[in-house]
This record gives C-alpha cells, structure tokens and sequence, in this order.
C-alpha cells in the first residue's frame, strides 16, 4: 500500500467586475491521489458535468480532513457520524475505496 504524502495548493480567485483577485490561498496534504478520485468519480457517470465530478472529491476530502482534526468541536461532533455513513455510500457508489491505493476499508 502506497501512502506517499501528496501536496496540493489551492489558490481561489474571485472574479469580480471584470477583474481577478486573489481571496485566500492553503495547502492541504495527505496521501490521497485526488487525481485518481476525481477520475474515478467521472468514469462513474454520477455527475453530468466533469466539473462536478471536481467539486465533490475536493469537498469530501477537505471536510474529512477538518472532522478528522477538530474532533472535539461541537460544532462538528453531531456532524462526524453522519459524515461517515455517508462516505460509506460513496465508496459504495464508486466500487469500494476512494480510487488511490490507501487502506480501502478506512
């Protein structure tokens, strides 16, 4: 099993009135290819638009690694259980794992 760390930087930009600007910018880290999910996720066919295919593997893992390192937020406790029942239909939905070569029962 593969669990090189693997770095992503997102840098958002807002555009407004004809004009691009920097909004904020993060690094998010961890062994998942989000690459391999995004593919796995498109050749699903779940999502009409590749885009949103993007969109959800880029929002599952960010709010999985924020329920996974504020455990003990209120706002997140009722939260977290939820969250991993539904991650469960998911890996369900896209044939078991998350399309990288981590622990697929996690």
């Amino acid at each position: 099993m593969d669990k090189e760390k693997k770095s992503y930087y997102f840098n958002v930009i807002e555009a407004k009135d004809g004009k691009m600007s920097e909004a904020f910018n993060f690094n998010f880290s961890g062994h998942h290819d989000l690459a391999a999910m995004i593919d796995k996720v498109k050749a699903s066919g779940v999502f009409a638009k590749d885009k949103h295919a993007k969109e959800f593997v880029v929002a599952m893992r960010l709010m999985h690694h924020v329920l996974k390192k504020n455990p003990d937020v209120a706002l997140l406790a009722d939260f977290a259980p939820q969250f991993k029942d539904f991650k469960d239909k998911v890996r369900e939905q896209f044939g078991g794992g998350c399309g990288c070569s981590c622990n697929k029962n996690k």
